[in-house]
């Protein structure tokens, strides 16, 4: 601690020395006056406490998302013939590639006439059946006659259906050669141009829809029952200028990470104005805990020493206002706050600033809204 300002009047004491009157005995000058001392009160800012509503909040790292982000693929081959421009709105089922379709539309247009024939041929073998079952009956022909004709009566039922299986292929094959948005949204990215070849499994374009966002970041563990679905949220962009935003956790993740041993948790957030892009860096404020009728001062304002923390506080004696160290205990933190559970009382004026140069005992003046 800094040691009390002294000021002191000196005076001159080798010259000028008083002169003793041998000859008539007369006394000499006075002695020199002692030294006077002066304290010097020092200037402090201070902040009387009252109990207040404390919310504690937790501040954590966060990383925008778009739910629905797709990457489109080609599920048949053949050479590209239109892709979507970058940038392009798209809605749902839209089709926003297309390859060449000619051998597969030339292997449905098989099929299908490889089914008409297939009911030709069933049609002869259902009307041969029902000839032949009556003869059968009246012992006309054979047992094995007329297994013979069962026998063509299902191999053309199963030709027919044969002929509808590969009909549904081949127009399935058509549809493969179209790439359809799964949601409404924009073309984020192009990976193939038109006349280019395209494999099954070829990454096409991507498709995102960012009208919604989630805000995904991971809490750490110690706070694993401090947060819940619902509990309100503070989101912050201040490396993009954008205005703070508020929600509330949409999910908390069940299982802890083993290498960050955080949990996950999401905000879901409107973006209609496309303001939110996907990837940006955000700051996200969950509150983690009220504490009504808290005693709360400027964590600053708390001086360690080596057997705690300590505040001063300013009372008045009789000789005006002076410092008082008080020992304390401190519980919840947050935005720069600590609430105090120990130590003080409702109405203390707590010294907020110029505390780190003050002892107890030493004077104060208070300058609270002073420019000095």
């Amino acid at each position: 601690m800094m040691p009390r300002l002294l000021v002191a009047a000196a005076l001159a004491a080798a010259t000028g020395c008083t002169a003793s009157n041998q000859g008539d005995g007369e006394a000499g000058a006075p002695d020199a006056a002692p030294d006077a001392v002066v304290e010097v009160a020092r200037r402090v800012s201070t902040q009387v406490v009252q109990p207040t509503r404390f919310a504690e909040r937790i501040e954590l790292s966060a990383t925008v998302e778009a739910p629905r982000d797709a990457t489109l693929s080609a599920r048949a081959a053949g050479t590209a013939r239109t892709v979507a421009e970058l940038g392009a709105k798209v809605e749902k089922g839209d089709t926003v590639a297309r390859l060449d379709d000619g051998l597969p539309r030339a292997a449905a247009s098989q099929a299908r006439a490889q089914i008409e024939s297939a009911k030709a041929a069933l049609a002869l073998a259902r009307e041969n059946h029902r000839r032949q079952k009556p003869l059968f009956e009246q012992q006309i022909i054979s047992a094995l006659e007329f297994e013979r004709i069962q026998s063509q009566l299902a191999q053309a039922e199963a030709t027919l259906a044969q002929a509808k299986a590969a009909r549904e292929s081949a127009e399935e094959q058509v549809g493969n050669t179209r790439v359809v948005a799964p949601f409404d949204g924009v073309v984020e990215e192009r990976f193939v141009e038109p006349g280019e070849q395209v494999n099954p499994g070829a990454r096409v374009l991507r498709v995102v829809d960012s009208a919604e966002v989630k805000v995904k970041a991971g809490v750490p563990e110690r706070y694993a029952t401090d947060i819940q679905q619902g509990a309100a949220v503070d989101i912050r962009f201040n490396a993009y200028g954008i205005e703070p935003r508020t929600g509330t956790v949409s999910f908390v993740g069940r299982t802890i990470d083993p290498q960050t041993r955080t949990f996950p948790v999401e905000v879901s957030l409107d973006n209609a104005d496309g303001a939110l892009k996907p990837e940006m860096v955000a700051r996200l404020v969950l509150t983690r805990a009220v504490v009504e009728g808290a005693l709360v001062v400027p964590q600053n304002a708390l001086v360690r020493h080596e057997n705690g923390q300590s505040l001063f506080v300013v009372e008045t004696s009789e000789s005006g206002r002076v410092a008082k160290r008080v020992d304390v205990e401190v519980g919840a933190r947050s935005d720069g706050k600590v609430v105090v559970t120990k130590g003080l009382t409702p109405g203390d004026e707590v010294v907020v600033l110029g505390q780190a140069n003050l002892s107890g005992g030493d004077k104060v003046e208070v300058t609270n809204g002073s420019d000095g």
